[in-house]
């Protein structure tokens, strides 16, 4: 229920100002009679929210609540109650929610509240609810996109997951060369300093550790610096542009990001064409959730050709950042008119694909680390142990 700030008066006369929860100022008015106090005015209490977009995990719970409550008869503001009182969900969330509660008691529809909102839900889901608004088979509709969000997410949860080893490698690489050069290496400079020549390695060596033990605040400074400017960079469109072209053609990972991105495009692009958006609009609406600004640019040649009579395959054939096979099975779609579900079991199978490359990825990245460990490990001992033995071999010869 919405919550009023009121103003009212009791039986002596005395003014009495406070908060209240009710559904409208005529039920604010009844719960204060009861009380014995006559409303005088009442404001809606504004909650500000600062909106967000709302992760993949959080969609797939919101439209999978929805949806079986929905399909279980319970009205919607009821439904949104219940998603706001959910103990389990963020404090931004319950506010969120509560506002969506708010505004469809006063009236107005649940996904125009939601376009309201923007950028908490995304445009996918607002174009769904709105197409199911229509048609009344808003249970169905949360219910497929629920499944939708919760493969994205799990995707998107397995390549966090793959690429964990990694970066501890990565880590454990750093955290080695640091206390080689700012602990060990120091301990062999006297001994170094009674040699009258040292080999060139073991110079290089010894100038990186005086570097890294005068200098060390100044390195975390410098690479913390260098990440923060890199994140401001990624946000210039001319930048995002050239790293995100990138993507697409870098070995090995250009491959994987292709496969993802075909069947980010082609899952959303099944579940509006289904839900009977016109192809134009289905378009520039699934061209949103690809992900990449190089292959989402191109999608301005696609409209224009499809608006002037060109096949959708056609059209998509002719973007690069897809895989190849995508515009064979939307023709497929075309001529047998199963386009939905042409789109949809392509997008399971790209997904599959997705995850197996990855994990090929991650085990052509696991022994590249460990290599490189031991190459940094293995230079170093070079270094420190072949002018201890030029040394021993001199003795000898003496």
């Amino acid at each position: 229920m919405p919550e009023y700030r009121y103003q009212a008066q009791d039986s002596k006369g005395a003014n009495v100002r406070g908060t209240m929860n009710a559904v409208d100022e005529a039920d604010l008015q009844k719960k204060l009679r009861t009380q014995g106090v006559m409303l005088l005015e009442a404001k809606p209490t504004k909650r500000k929210i600062t909106l967000k977009p709302l992760k993949k995990s959080e969609l797939a719970v919101f439209c999978t609540e929805m949806g079986t409550m929905t399909q279980a008869g319970v009205p919607l503001v009821r439904s949104l109650e219940i998603l706001a009182g959910n103990e389990s969900i963020t404090p931004y969330e319950k506010d969120l929610y509560t506002e969506l509660r708010d505004r469809v008691v006063q009236g107005i529809a649940l996904s125009t509240t939601m376009e309201r909102l923007f950028p908490a839900f995304p445009p996918l889901l607002i174009y769904m609810f709105k197409a199911a608004e229509s048609s009344g088979n808003l249970d169905v509709t949360a219910l497929n996109l629920a499944d939708q969000y919760t493969r994205e997410n799990q995707l998107e949860e397995n390549t966090k997951s793959a690429l964990v080893y990694p970066k501890i490698l990565m880590a454990l690489i750093v955290g080695v060369v640091l206390v080689i050069f700012g602990f060990v290496m120091p301990k062999f400079q006297e001994l170094f300093d009674q040699m009258p020549s040292l080999p060139p390695t073991t110079r290089f060596l010894m100038w990186i550790s005086d570097f890294v033990a005068n200098y060390w605040l100044g390195i975390i400074i410098a690479v913390a610096l260098c990440m923060f400017i890199s994140r401001i960079l990624l946000s210039v469109p001319g930048i995002r542009m050239i790293v995100d072209t990138i993507k697409t053609k870098a070995p090995l990972v250009g491959k994987l990001n292709k496969t993802i991105y075909s069947a980010r495009f082609a899952r959303t692009l099944s579940s509006l064409y289904s839900a009977g958006i016109p192809v134009d609009r289905c378009i520039s609406i699934a061209k949103q959730t690809i992900g990449n600004m190089y292959v989402e640019k191109q999608f301005d040649d696609v409209s224009k050709a499809i608006q002037g009579g060109e096949a959708l395959s056609d059209a998509i054939d002719k973007v690069d950042g897809f895989i190849k096979k995508l515009p064979s099975v939307i023709r497929v779609g075309e001529e047998t008119g199963m386009l939905d579900k042409m789109l949809i079991s392509i997008a399971n199978d790209l997904d599959f694909k997705a995850a197996q490359a990855l994990s090929r990825l991650v085990k052509y990245i696991e022994p590249v680390t460990i290599v490189i460990m031991a190459v940094v490990v293995g230079f170093v001992m070079i270094g420190v142990i072949t002018p201890i033995y030029q040394s021993y071999a001199a003795i000898g010869a003496g």
